[in-house]
């Protein structure tokens, strides 16, 4: 059986949860640890778990919770009741909500079909463009650079391990826990986790 976490040799970066001063890969496997809970699991390069996701309900779900390795919570995310496609993100930090109003805001654009919007305070900050029928997707940032990519993985001789496997690939100084939040609501919105 193939292996789902990067090669080892290949990054030896192992930043989690802030920014990096070199391009990071991730894996993020659409699966969660926890038994009969729904999410997902994020190794870092050298094959430990760099994040998790669960729902601790159900599959499409109303809030999950993005926790770093150690299961600390750094961000919740919840389904606004009254926004079609729209959640919001709460910034955690020592086992409390940072703050009452949500740090940022993700819709589905209904005019371009799988692309996402991330805003704060009313201002685009984020666009996450998804593939129809593809794993795959992109995070812009506001002027159109490119913060990660997401595609699907495969093993060492190019079979790809399946649509619940993915290559995620962080920039330079892009933060992380930001990244991996915004590909969980991308999920979300769209009924993978």
């Amino acid at each position: 059986m193939a292996k789902i976490h990067p090669n080892p040799s290949a990054n030896t970066c192992s930043s989690s949860s802030s920014s990096s001063s070199e391009k990071e890969t991730f894996t993020v496997w659409m699966k969660s640890l926890v038994c009969h809970g729904n999410g997902c699991t994020v190794f870092n390069s050298n094959g430990q778990v760099a994040f998790r996701v669960d729902n601790y309900q159900q599959r499409c779900s109303t809030k999950a919770f993005l926790m770093d390795s150690t299961g600390n919570i750094l961000f919740s995310l919840n389904r606004k009741k009254l926004g079609f496609g729209c959640w919001e993100a709460y910034k955690w930090s020592d086992s409390n909500v940072r703050a009452e109003k949500a740090c940022f805001r993700v819709r589905r654009d209904l005019r371009k079909g799988v692309c996402c919007v991330v805003s704060d305070d009313g201002y685009c900050s984020y666009k996450i463009e998804g593939f129809e029928g593809k794993s795959s997707l992109k995070i812009r940032d506001f002027e159109g650079r490119v913060m990660a990519e997401a595609t699907q993985k495969q093993s060492s001789q190019g079979v790809n391990l399946g649509d619940d496997v993915l290559r995620l690939t962080v920039e330079a100084h892009a933060d992380q826990s930001l990244v991996m939040a915004l590909v969980t609501l991308y999920g979300l919105i769209n009924n993978k986790l």
